[in-house]
């Protein structure tokens, strides 16, 4: 099995793994009253992570060597993937693939979520150029992000807009940024 076919085996099986855990967090969310929103959208999200490992593979399979610089796409990754673990430990039960909301619940405030309101949809924005990156793949590295973050403009509005709607979510996330911390000047 080449490095290409091992990755994104990993990369496969730690999805169906995070669809596990979600599903059971959305059961235990729903048993407190919590509700899912977002649902149209949701199968685009899905198609496009498959068609991104499909083009990643397609794109990468017949290569002989990977870019001289592939350590730091690599990098980069791995270093994603602990930021993903935190992510995942901060929001406990919470964390989810899709949008619940939880009526009249608090905002979490520790983790990554004290320094950005969206560090989940950072890391995917991570993982969608670093993997095609690491093999070489340009043409998924730059179509992707692209395809990703109109995805995400849709999404990040409906799920803001439903914890605004329903918490205390935008008096107490207003001041954090959304994907990149910002220095205090106090």
């Amino acid at each position: 099995m080449t490095f290409l076919s091992l990755f994104l085996t990993f990369v496969i099986l730690q999805r169906i793994f995070e669809l596990y855990i979600a599903k059971k967090n959305a059961v235990y969310i729903e048993s407190l009253g919590g509700f899912e929103v977002g649902q149209k959208h949701y199968p685009f999200i899905v198609m496009l992570h498959i068609t991104f490992l499909l083009s990643v593979y397609i794109e990468s399979s017949d290569l002989t060597f990977l870019p001289t610089w592939w350590p730091i796409p690599f990098t980069i990754f791995v270093l994603a993937q602990g930021m993903r673990f935190w992510t995942m430990a901060s929001l406990g039960r919470f964390w989810n693939t899709r949008i619940y909301i939880l009526p009249n619940s608090k905002p979490i405030h520790k983790g990554p979520y004290q320094f950005i309101r969206h560090p989940n949809y950072l890391i995917v924005m991570v993982e969608i150029i670093t993997i095609p990156l690491i093999f070489g793949a340009y043409y998924s590295a730059i179509l992707f992000p692209i395809l990703n973050t109109l995805l995400l403009t849709i999404r990040i509005k409906v799920e803001e807009k439903a914890l605004s709607a329903c918490t205390s979510y935008k008096e107490e996330m207003e001041t954090i940024p959304r994907f990149f911390p910002q220095k205090n000047n106090q």
